[in-house]
């Protein structure tokens, strides 16, 4: 068992206190709070003066299968040509090795959902995993996380513009979303009803997965017209979703509220690129927040690197979003949009003991990350200039 003590904890489930102690054993919260007794003879590290929060959660990351410190040949987000690429999952790309994952841990950041790229409209699954380990397959959280899909500029630039294929236009690619979706429906129909059961379609049962509501379909969407197409499709699958970017999502805030979408918000501090991206504003989450959406901060690693996931926090707070939502929109929400609230996202008695020590209250340029711990296990230690 280790102690530690001294610091400011925000558990986020919970008030902030001060001179709080925090033990861990065995990768797990034994114990958090400010009258809990450090018992004879464990291992004790003072945190006086400094600030601990639970690990940062990215909902919405490509660190590990984006090419970090490789290049092109390691650039293995997009599965092209085919504009439907179901059967694919990001965690056959993924490399604990890329610069990436360093860059997270130094962020703050212990855990990652990573989905594919947009260039589909259907893209492959995601999965979620810690920032810290060698083995992929031992660092993974929860795996299938979501089915990705993709509307607007960039399925049209992969196909129409840069295949001649289609999908070339916006009602193109939720054509063929809606024609996938319509053959999962008859395939899990002949998997249950007819004597002449179909072949295994790999593909099919991924969409079989989001239509029984196991995961959700996580669906790529900047322009408020892309992400109200994308609430169209999903309530007439009725199935559960994210709307990934969100970036007008404040044009809409009420209409995105009614219906209690997640919207996975980023990445932030980021040039306006491509005309998808000419009306965004760093107001968005707070705006959206503000409506009752429930908002997740994400960094889109690499368009974001991981390591200024703080900064983006700091930037939200600045333009309207109250301190303990924007920490929460880097913690617990996102935990429990992926689904794996019950062990990250908080410090609280069981949970997996991630979390990093600040030098100060966060979201300040004087608070920089010391330390980063994952499974209680110290995974970065700021270097002293």
């Amino acid at each position: 068992m280790r102690a530690f003590f001294g610091a400011r904890f925000h558990p986020v489930d919970g008030p902030a206190f001060d001179d709080g102690v925090m033990l861990v054993r065995d990768g797990k919260i034994e114990d958090i709070g400010r009258d809990v007794r450090v018992p004879e003879g464990v291992e004790v590290t003072d945190l006086r003066g400094r600030v601990v929060l639970p690990g940062l959660v990215d909902a919405h990351s490509h660190a590990g299968i984006w090419g970090d410190g490789e290049g092109s040949p390691s650039a293995d987000g997009n599965e092209g040509p085919d504009p439907v690429t179901a059967a694919a999952d990001a965690l056959d790309a993924a490399n604990p090795d890329q610069t990436a994952l360093a860059s997270c841990r130094e962020g703050g950041i212990t855990t990652v959902q990573v989905p594919p790229g947009s260039a589909n409209p259907i893209g492959g699954l995601s999965f979620a995993c810690k920032t810290h380990g060698k083995v992929i397959d031992e660092m993974v959280v929860r795996s299938p996380t979501g089915l990705k899909g993709a509307l607007g500029q960039n399925p049209k630039r992969a196909h129409g513009q840069a295949r001649k294929q289609a999908p070339f236009t916006r009602m193109g690619t939720a054509s063929l979303i809606r024609e996938y979706f319509a053959r999962a429906k008859q395939y899990m129909r002949q998997r249950v009803d007819d004597d002449a059961v179909p072949d295994v379609d790999l593909g099919l049962e991924n969409a079989c997965r989001v239509l029984r509501g196991e995961i959700p379909f996580r669906v790529h969407a900047h322009r408020s017209d892309d992400i109200i197409t994308a609430v169209r499709l999903c309530e007439q699958l009725d199935v559960p979703y994210s709307i990934e970017h969100c970036t007008e999502g404040y044009l809409i805030a009420e209409f995105l509220a009614e219906r209690e979408v997640w919207a996975h918000v980023g990445p932030g501090l980021s040039s306006r690129g491509k005309v998808e991206l000419a009306y965004s504003t760093d107001e968005n989450p707070a705006l959206l927040h503000q409506a009752g959406v429930r908002v997740c901060l994400v960094t889109d690693h690499p368009f974001l690197d991981s390591r200024y996931f703080m900064a983006y926090g700091g930037v939200t707070h600045k333009h309207g979003m109250p301190f303990e939502a924007t920490l929460r929109a880097m913690t617990l929400t996102p935990a429990e949009s992926i689904g794996i609230c019950d062990r990250v996202g908080s410090l609280t008695t069981g949970k997996d003991a991630d979390f990093i020590v600040l030098q100060g209250e966060p979201f300040s340029y004087r608070a920089p990350v010391l330390e980063t711990y994952v499974d209680g296990q110290r995974v970065y230690s700021r270097p002293e200039y």
